[in-house]
């Protein structure tokens, strides 16, 4: 599974894609992660001002990896994306 990820509401829709992908609830999430429920809430919605740790964690527990990569053309939602 491969997502484009420019925004923090980009990143927060990848981790509850992979989550759902897993049938994991954030509760669950939260237990495997030791994130709070309520942070991943924020997260998965876009939330800024997440420690990177916490992402981290997250993204550990969910058995995904991060790839830094020169920005290419791709779109992604957000006007943001243009700046």
């Amino acid at each position: 599974m491969k997502h484009l990820v420019r925004t923090s509401k980009n990143l927060g829709h990848a981790i509850r894609r992979a989550r759902k992908a897993k049938n994991l609830t954030q509760k669950e999430l939260a237990a495997m992660s030791g994130v709070w429920q309520e942070t991943i809430s924020k997260i998965e919605n876009g939330s800024g001002g997440t420690k990177l740790e916490t992402l981290f964690d997250l993204i550990a527990a969910l058995d995904l990896e991060i790839t830094v990569a020169e920005r290419s053309k791709g779109t992604s939602d957000g006007l943001e994306d243009i700046f």
